[in-house]
């Protein structure tokens, strides 16, 4: 992922630039795999040394304020960062733990909400065993 496509995506959000903001939205970009402030900072430090723990929690702060990244709760012990802000849900693995992406089909049902409500964010969570738990599961 180039320097120039992570600036444009940032700026776009209305973010301004800056070398660590590049470095975690690049991450995010690059590692579909839900990581957490700890993951993020694990990786980014080496290359990095000046980067602070602070600073990639204030930054993924800022990129979920302004769209660029979805924060996800599924798990309530740690919270995870997607950059994919497509409509799409996550599937938590309760043996693995790990967070998949659910495609949504464009025309799946949307909530109706009463009047007066204006709705900014709809996040939809499936639990159970991811297929490769499941088998390992069946197997025993």
């Amino acid at each position: 992922m180039s320097d120039k496509t992570v600036i444009e995506y940032l700026s776009a959000h209305g973010i301004k630039p800056s070398v660590q903001r590049i470095a975690v939205m690049r991450y995010l970009m690059e590692h579909l795999t839900h990581p957490s402030v700890e993951d993020i900072y694990a990786a980014l430090h080496d290359d990095i040394p000046t980067l602070s723990k602070t600073t990639v929690y204030n930054t993924l702060k800022l990129l979920v304020e302004q769209g660029a990244v979805m924060m996800i709760t599924i798990d309530e012990r740690t919270t995870k960062y997607d950059a994919d802000c497509s409509r799409h849900a996550h599937f938590l693995c309760s043996a693995c733990n790990s967070i998949a992406d659910i495609a949504l089909p464009e025309d799946a049902p949307s909530h109706t909400l009463p009047r007066n409500f204006v709705l900014h964010n709809t996040q939809i969570y499936y639990r159970g065993l991811c297929p490769e738990c499941a088998a390992r599961q069946q197997n025993t």
